[in-house]
């Protein structure tokens, strides 16, 4: 299966601070997440431990927001989340 990130999702991964790395885990170990009109979601929660945009932060939530055309993924796009998840 292949991975595919449009330009929209590849844009928003720095001004958002997701690395490619981080795309591929989410896809491969992710949860399923809700996701809107025929599209599918998955996250992940990483330890982060880190300041992002001034704030410091334990964790990074990344989620995917992707669809499934014949044996790829095409990943729509991808949102970050700065906080604390149990």
């Amino acid at each position: 299966m292949a991975v595919i990130i449009i330009d929209h999702a590849r844009r928003r991964m720095p001004e958002r601070g997701v690395s490619d790395g981080e795309v591929r885990e989410v896809l491969a170990r992710g949860r399923p997440a809700e996701a809107r009109g025929g599209r599918q979601a998955l996250e992940l929660v990483f330890a982060y431990n880190n300041y992002w945009q001034g704030r410091f932060y334990e964790q990074k939530k990344v989620r995917i927001i992707y669809v499934e055309e014949g044996a790829d993924q095409v990943v729509i796009t991808i949102y970050a989340y700065y906080g604390r998840w149990d």
